[in-house]
């Protein structure tokens, strides 16, 4: 037996675990251990691939690993899909940040496909990041195929399911109030306002 130290290097012990885990495979071993058993499947909340990872990012995943290795330890088969929100104005407006575009139309000078493209980019790029960053916090979910809304086949099943959802008479046609971006021209999500005053003559 060995006499503990009286310094703890967290780095360096979170680096031997991560590459025992690695090393070892741990996450493919404890998922076969309980293949086979009853399933419990798990769907990760994309966050935008718009950069690292944050603390609110951080946290999600790790509460969302401590529930996710719970049911592993009660046996379980566990089916866990990571996940990224590839597409819309977050990632639009990284970009056109990245650009310098000042408004709307300098996409359209740009070109619209080539515009697309340079979002794909950026998008897939930081996939890559957060996920090596969600690995190093220790989490314990399938990163090596996670789910994209970019893909194609992501895609086609959201069309097909608002299909089925107007085939069976579920879609709804009515009038509401929608936050608008003036900026941005397009309707934007309650969570994705930002107030400050302004000062216009009509007032």
């Amino acid at each position: 037996m060995r006499e503990v130290t009286s310094s703890y290097n967290a780095k360096e012990i979170e680096s031997n675990v991560r590459s025992f885990w690695k090393n070892d495979t741990i996450y493919s071993r404890v998922k076969d251990q309980n293949k086979g058993n009853k399933p419990w499947f798990f769907v990760d909340g994309p966050p935008y691939t718009t950069g690292h990872i944050h603390l609110g990012t951080a946290w999600n995943k790790i509460l969302k690993d401590c529930i996710l290795r719970y049911h592993r330890m009660q046996g379980l088969d566990v089916i866990d899909r990571a996940g990224y929100d590839m597409h819309g104005l977050p990632i639009e407006v990284r970009v056109e940040q990245e650009l310098g575009f000042e408004n709307k139309k300098d996409i359209e000078a740009y070109g619209i496909g080539a515009f697309i493209e340079r979002c794909k980019q950026f998008a897939l790029s930081h996939k890559e990041i957060m996920s090596d960053q969600f690995k190093a916090l220790g989490v314990w979910m399938d990163f090596d195929n996670p789910y994209q809304t970019i893909t194609p086949d992501y895609i086609e099943a959201a069309w097909w399911t608002l299909k089925k959802a107007h085939e069976k008479d579920l879609l709804e046609r009515g009038h509401r109030v929608v936050n608008w971006c003036p900026r941005c021209e397009t309707a934007i999500a309650d969570s994705e306002v930002e107030y400050w005053d302004e000062e216009d003559p009509s007032l």
